[in-house]
């Protein structure tokens, strides 16, 4: 007969303690390291983001394909702007990369989306910002493999959640990348991490001051602006550890937020 051993679970606070990153990141600025923001264009001439745009790509359907030409056409909607503003907040340093794949009114087609995640992964771009979702479910399965190729690649994939009821993807992926939902914090280093949940990781997204196109700024509420948070922060950890994988990277996000956690307590 075999009989089985009792097993101690460790606690959360046990696993914060296994992951010791230092805090030599919290000084660093993303220098090196490349975001790509997969949205509505940037507005390269704004003045918080001049001359940190390192590529701008448009997506076009040609014969029911999806291609990228190079773009100068800037931000159709605002909202790519306003999140490339919050990552270049955190870490300025960082290499941004436009995939515009929405247009006027933030709106756009599946599969230019799934098509500008692609040509994420293929550029090797260590972070990507996705600030936008679907809820149709054919989208569920290619999605799901993009995700996929994703975290073997090391490419490090932060979603926001929908601001609606409804789940949205990729950002219920919770195994292949980072998901992300609004919080009244207002530090952004001071983020949350609810082991479990669908959405894991809570960030700054309530009255959010960030860049408009133009040269203005405004100020903005919903998960869309939790999740370039996120990305920022991540930007400081690879540039002081570059060698992070996908999954240890969501184990250093975990183990700041419970360091967070136990100095509020």
């Amino acid at each position: 007969m075999i009989s089985a051993e009792r097993i101690e679970i460790p606690t959360m606070s046990d696993w914060a303690g296994f992951f010791r990153l230092g805090d030599e990141w919290r000084r660093a600025t993303g220098k090196g390291v490349s975001v790509a923001i997969i949205d509505s264009g940037i507005d390269v001439l704004h003045p918080d983001l001049a001359g940190k745009v390192e590529s701008s790509v448009e997506a076009r359907i040609e014969n029911k394909k999806v291609v990228f030409d190079p773009s100068d056409d800037g931000d159709s909607a605002g909202h790519g702007t306003a999140c490339a503003g919050i990552i270049a907040g955190i870490a300025p340093d960082a290499e941004l990369h436009s995939i515009k794949v929405l247009g006027a009114g933030g709106l756009g087609d599946g599969l230019a989306f799934m098509a500008g995640l692609e040509w994420a992964i293929k550029q090797k771009y260590r972070v990507v910002n996705l600030s936008l979702g679907t809820t149709k479910p054919q989208f569920f399965a290619p999605l799901h493999d993009l995700l996929d190729r994703a975290y073997q690649a090391g490419c490090i994939v932060v979603a926001a959640a929908n601001n609606l009821p409804q789940p949205s993807f990729p950002s219920v992926f919770s195994s292949s990348l980072i998901s992300v939902i609004k919080s009244e914090q207002t530090d952004p280093l001071n983020f949350g991490f609810h082991y479990g949940e669908v959405i894991e990781l809570t960030a700054p997204g309530v009255n959010v001051r960030t860049a408009w196109p133009g040269g203005g700024y405004r100020n903005l509420t919903g998960n869309s602006f939790a999740c370039p948070h996120i990305v920022g922060v991540i930007a400081l950890l690879l540039e002081k550890h570059p060698n992070l994988t996908p999954f240890h990277v969501k184990s250093a996000l975990h183990s700041i937020a419970m360091e967070n956690l136990n100095r509020a307590v």
